[in-house]
């Protein structure tokens, strides 16, 4: 026999179901924002790199000429590699002043949020980036 508490918790059950539903659809499933949280990593990773570059040719008067010779630098903390597949960014250095960074994204930047805007948007698929250093700090 159904009672009106069997309706009531019914009905709560229902409104939870419809509630996580909801949440799916505005906020995409959880592995779209692993996707999301881990492109806004590698621009993170890549700016850093660049503020490294940038301290390492003001101790040397030069670009260094690896990432790895980047990591040995004392003092400078950067993550030289993919948080998603771990392998090595890109790095090659162009002329005295102009390196380029690359990286695999998984999504165009506009998907994965406003934070990838301007100089480091990117389309997904690997993108590479041409930092130039300016005399007294990073462009």
């Amino acid at each position: 026999m159904l009672t009106s508490r069997h309706v009531v918790a019914g009905f709560a059950i229902l409104l939870v179901i419809a509630g996580v539903a909801g949440g799916l659809v505005i906020l995409g499933p959880p592995s779209e924002e692993r996707i999301n949280r881990l492109d806004q990593r590698r621009v993170e990773d890549l700016q850093r790199i660049q503020e490294a570059v940038n301290v390492y040719r003001s101790r040397h008067g030069r670009l260094p000429t690896s990432l790895e010779e980047l990591t040995q630098e004392a003092g400078i903390g950067i993550n030289a590699r993919d948080p998603g597949t771990m392998d090595a960014y890109e790095f090659r250095p162009l002329d005295e002043r102009t390196f380029e960074l690359c990286a695999v994204f998984e999504r165009e930047s506009g998907q994965a949020s406003a934070f990838a805007t301007g100089f480091w948007s990117h389309g997904a698929g690997r993108r590479c980036f041409q930092p130039t250093l300016r005399e007294s700090g990073v462009n």
